[in-house]
């Protein structure tokens, strides 16, 4: 059944008058001490919409793309904070903390780094350099930080890239070391932060959650300075193994770590008119309130950040070529949708409750 303008209103007025009228997510997440966080966009805060949900419905927010490589680094000797700081800002004015992404990646880099042909040393120097910078300039701001995002294969064996062996900071060949190495200059850059490894495709238990859980088990025996671990959840084809994403959090909890979820969406199918199915609708919204519970239910589960909030800027259509999408709790123009109130439901019911 596809959602017609009708079978769309009724569903969405169902959802957004059951419950108390008034509650935000961000109203009943800090009732329970969590945080519930999203990726922002500085162009759309000139949109009245956009700014106005984003600091009713959230106590804390993550640059999508303004604190990468890419945004910060037009050249090599030049650090460029302008979009970054008007995100900060924007945090600050409305009682939002800040989490950093990210400090390391093989992936949107600018140009000059990746065509540079830096030597090894080199490089060593560029990656402790801009940890170091980008850490002090935000330091007092930013409270915790991916400081390595998706190093890791879907098997668990260290991905390549240019910080690890193309050519590397000189730990090519010597598995996460070069992970361990960031985490150490992200410490000594700003030791009040807390630090994350932020990874896909670990959310439950597989060969890649394995490969984290083993990296991360060695790191805390051996005090490297790590404080929590990401797990993205984008989830596709409605499909979820939510009794492993909690047995993976609690076994990543019994670490000692904060367990953040952090770029939460899930896809739907779209038709040939980008449509979707009223089914599909309620089914991703299970989908979300299965994957919040499984947070609630552990106490070192401290945030819960959807990867943008409003399918007018999801990056999901593009990704898919148009043959997905409407996968965040709000719609393009700011309709809350059946996720949504699933989430907003479990914040309610708080973390004593058990399933």
């Amino acid at each position: 059944m596809k959602v017609s303008g009708f079978i769309w209103l009724l569903l969405w007025f169902t959802f957004v008058t059951a419950g108390c009228w008034g509650q935000t997510l961000r109203q009943e997440a800090e009732r329970d001490g969590i945080l519930v966080s999203t990726a922002a966009r500085l162009p759309p805060l000139s949109e009245p919409a956009y700014a106005a949900t984003l600091a009713r419905e959230f106590n804390m927010l993550e640059p999508e793309d303004a604190m990468k490589w890419a945004a910060l680094r037009p050249d090599e000797r030049t650090f460029d904070f302008r979009e970054a700081d008007a995100l900060v800002r924007f945090a600050v004015e409305h009682k939002m903390k800040v989490r950093g992404h990210c400090l390391t990646w093989g992936r949107n880099n600018p140009d000059w780094l990746m065509q540079g042909h830096f030597t090894s040393n080199q490089l060593s120097r560029l990656l402790h350099e801009h940890i170091t910078r980008v850490m002090e300039h935000y330091s007092g701001q930013v409270f915790a930080w991916d400081v390595v995002n998706e190093a890791l294969e879907e098997k668990g064996t260290v991905r390549g890239s240019i910080w690890y062996d193309q050519p590397g900071i000189g730990f090519a060949g010597q598995g996460t070391a070069h992970i361990e190495q960031a985490f150490r200059w992200a410490h000594e850059a700003d030791p009040k932060a807390l630090l994350f490894y932020n990874e896909a495709e670990g959310e439950w238990m597989n060969r890649k959650s394995d490969a984290i859980y083993a990296m991360l088990k060695d790191f805390k025996q051996r005090g490297v300075p790590i404080d929590g671990v990401g797990l993205q959840m984008h989830i596709p084809f409605l499909e979820a193994d939510t009794y492993g994403i909690a047995a993976n959090i609690a076994r990543l909890a019994a670490l000692g770590l904060q367990v953040n979820i952090t770029e939460l969406d899930v896809s739907l199918p779209l038709d040939s008119n980008s449509m979707v199915r009223a089914e599909d609708l309620l089914r991703q919204a299970e989908i979300y309130r299965a994957i919040v519970r499984a947070c609630l239910n552990s106490s070192n589960c401290t945030a819960i950040q959807t990867w943008g909030f409003t399918d007018k800027y999801s990056w999901i259509g593009s990704h898919s070529r148009g043959t997905r999408g409407q996968a965040l709790p709000f719609d393009r123009i700011y309709r809350s949708k059946p996720a949504y109130r699933a989430v907003l439901d479990e914040l309610s019911a708080g973390r004593s409750q058990s399933r």
